[in-house]
């Protein structure tokens, strides 16, 4: 990848990436594009960045970057709640942001997915994504549609005989990112940013950090009895100390 569009990149995974992208001799330019501010400290010449809510309607702002051959959309939210203590309006907001946001950017870029030039493309998703997860029900719902969006597309291009893929990170908590009300600390998500941007670049489909470690147990535990992992999972998250205040 050598022109390479991060939507999300301002902070967490997303600007990790851009830092790491930006220190490659071969990278020519890194745009961001982000609802927050890049931070003076992470501002260098290879990088571009843009404010832009991907909440609004008009998304021309995507029309200047038909150069690039590299799109990374890490954009999106969560926090740990119990549904009964999300509010009703946050609902189109969830999916907005963390789904429709991330379709719509894509649809933009599709034609350069179709084509027989290479075209490197990885969406941050989420372990949420594949089974239930209190605390993160709506969240998950998000990253679960866009899980089943990303793996439906990936054949259409398959059977269209383009060699171009969409990956999926679907990784668990990040530390070291902004998520959940954190704060970005680079030196700690580097080798992650590292090992996305190599599955990218391998053109593959799924990457679950940690599958060995974690995650091969858990999902296989889901299969087994969803509803068993469903109480396993509210109780760690309790118990982690994450959830502030619980209700019901």
């Amino acid at each position: 990848m050598k022109r390479i569009l991060i939507v999300g990149g301002a902070n967490g995974i997303g600007l990790s990436m851009a830092k790491v992208l930006t220190s490659r001799d071969s990278t020519e330019k890194v745009f961001i594009i982000d609802k927050a501010s890049l931070a003076e400290e992470y501002k260098e010449d290879k990088i571009e960045s843009f404010q832009f809510d991907l909440t609004s309607e008009d998304y021309s702002i995507f029309d200047r970057f038909q150069d690039i051959d590299g799109l990374i959309i890490t954009a999106g939210f969560g926090k740990l709640a119990l549904f009964e203590d999300i509010d009703e309006k946050m609902i189109p907001l969830y999916f907005n942001v963390n789904t429709v946001a991330v379709i719509r950017v894509i649809k933009h870029f599709y034609y350069k997915m179709l084509s027989k030039t290479d075209f490197y493309c990885g969406v941050m998703v989420s372990i949420a994504g594949f089974m239930s997860s209190p605390f993160l029900s709506l969240y998950g719902a998000t990253k679960a549609a866009l899980k089943i969006f990303i793996e439906s597309v990936n054949v259409e291009l398959e059977k269209a005989g383009s060699s171009n893929r969409i990956l999926n990170v679907s990784s668990g908590s990040i530390k070291g990112t902004s998520f959940n009300q954190g704060k970005t600390d680079l030196s700690v998500i580097a080798s992650l940013a590292d090992e996305i941007i190599e599955h990218i670049e391998n053109k593959d489909d799924l990457f679950i950090p940690k599958y060995e470690e974690v995650f091969k147990e858990v999902l296989a535990r889901y299969h087994k009895d969803f509803r068993a992992e469903g109480r396993h999972s509210y109780d760690y998250k309790l118990e982690s100390g994450r959830i502030v205040k619980a209700q019901g």
